[in-house]
């Protein structure tokens, strides 16, 4: 917890646990931040259950790579005769790569994520873009999460959170509810009930202190109260008290995974994987770009194993806000750019295949002189899952979920068979209000 957030706090031993860190100071937010983004875990589990869902139970995990992660060297199109004089000195040789079919190859560091792609549990989607293509972050990760097309005004709603409130009562998706881990992206913004989780949460249970809070709570704010009781049922379903030897990235996974693996608990999980801006020193078979891409293929494995008999009903979608100029600059690095990969796994996925329409590395077929060319708006990917894993009806999709989208179809045969499709919720969908980036930093940021 920051120690703004800590200042807005009323009570003088929380304000000392989040200076140390300690666990209750993780789970006990301020009521500004608990009650704007966590208003409940399973809020949706008193409805009843949708008469046409799907046999199968699905679980979606949606991963932010932020900070624009070159595709190229990550899945490598070993068969362009342009990449190797394209890249230069952080060209992967084709023999170092992890074979993906004749004309791809994988980046060395991701051997789980190969392993699982030759199982026919994972996939890629190259050459895919967020509609917005102005190569900055902040712009392409609001539109990326956001689900619509446009800039500098974004939407106060997420697409994932418009799919939550646009599903019908019942929907076994909207039944569980959604999680977010270890902060609050925009995805998830909306009127629908989310509930906030921390890695850094695995020592709650053990500090006494936490009684004293629960008391006071219970006496005082009992909204605060069944927040955090929530909460407290989200930290023992994620369990993890062995957990404390790894990284922040695999405790994150790791809890990802037993949450949505649960019967109880949650269908859909958000986190976010930093890193991935890679202006110098990006390196080519080593350096770090390949440190973060071992990180991301083990917490990958992690989150497989942490959800256990669930892996069958469970898709797990990879996306960045843009990717990297085909050459290389003066540092050894490359910079904000445009077309990118999206990474699918899970035993619902109909993997085994790289999917999408490749443009070329040639100088005359790139973007604007520059960058990989998208052949695939990456809401289509989106909308290809959604369809096909959780059976969300085009109306919906086209409509409350992705606003003005209806050109773009969903992605075909991502997912290996396709769930009933659902009908369109009755009521009205979460709002789109429209506010500029500056005033929505005020709303977020007040003095």
């Amino acid at each position: 917890m920051t120690d703004d957030r800590a200042k807005r706090l009323p009570e003088a031993h929380l304000r000392c646990a989040a200076r140390e860190g300690c666990a209750e100071s993780r789970l006990l937010l301020s009521r500004r931040a608990m009650l704007g983004v966590t208003a409940g875990l399973f809020s949706w589990a008193y409805m009843p259950r949708f008469a046409e869902a799907a046999s199968s139970d699905p679980r979606l995990l949606v991963v932010v790579l932020r900070g624009g992660t070159d595709g190229i060297n990550m899945v490598v199109p070993l068969g362009d005769p342009h990449y190797v004089s394209m890249r230069g000195a952080i060209a992967i040789p084709a023999a170092s790569t992890i074979p993906l079919d004749s004309f791809f190859g994988l980046h060395p560091a991701m051997p789980k994520f190969g392993a699982m792609f030759q199982a026919k549990e994972a996939a890629v989607v190259h050459a895919t873009c967020v509609p917005l293509r102005n190569r900055s972050h902040f712009d392409a990760q609001d539109n990326l999460e956001a689900g619509i097309e446009g800039k500098p005004s974004v939407s106060a709603t997420g697409w994932l959170n418009r799919l939550l409130t646009a599903l019908p009562a019942g929907a076994p998706v909207k039944t569980h509810g959604a999680i977010e881990i270890n902060e609050a992206p925009l995805i998830l913004r909306g009127p629908a009930p989310i509930l906030g989780w921390s890695s850094t949460w695995f020592e709650a249970y053990r500090n006494p202190g936490l009684k004293r809070v629960r008391t006071l709570y219970q006496a005082l704010d009992t909204q605060m109260y069944d927040t955090l009781e929530r909460g407290l049922e989200a930290n023992r379903l994620a369990g993890g008290y062995d957990d404390s030897n790894i990284s922040m990235l695999r405790k994150g996974f790791r809890g990802a995974g037993r949450l949505i693996g649960a019967a109880e608990g949650p269908r859909i999980a958000v986190l976010s994987v930093d890193g991935w801006d890679t202006h110098s020193n990006q390196g080519g078979t080593t350096g770090f770009m390949a440190e973060v891409m071992s990180e991301l293929d083990t917490a990958i494995d992690d989150f497989k194993t942490a959800v256990g008999a669930a892996w069958k009903d469970t898709v797990m979608v990879a996306a960045t806000e843009f990717g990297r100029t085909v050459r290389t600059n003066g540092d050894d690095g490359t910079d904000h750019g445009v077309g990118t990969v999206a990474l699918l796994a899970g035993g619902a996925v109909n993997g085994g295949k790289v999917f999408g329409d490749w443009p070329g590395l040639a100088p005359n077929q790139l973007y604007e002189d520059s960058d990989l060319w998208p052949t695939t708006d990456l809401r289509a990917v989106f909308k290809g899952i959604l369809r096909d894993h959780l059976g969300v009806a085009k109306n919906l999709l086209n409509g409350p979920i992705f606003p003005g989208s209806a050109a773009i179809s969903p992605f075909r045969n991502l997912i290996k068979s396709s769930a009933p499709a659902m009908a369109a919720a009755a009521g009205s969908p979460a709002p789109l209000r429209m506010e500029p980036g500056i005033a929505r930093y005020r709303r977020e940021n007040p003095a």
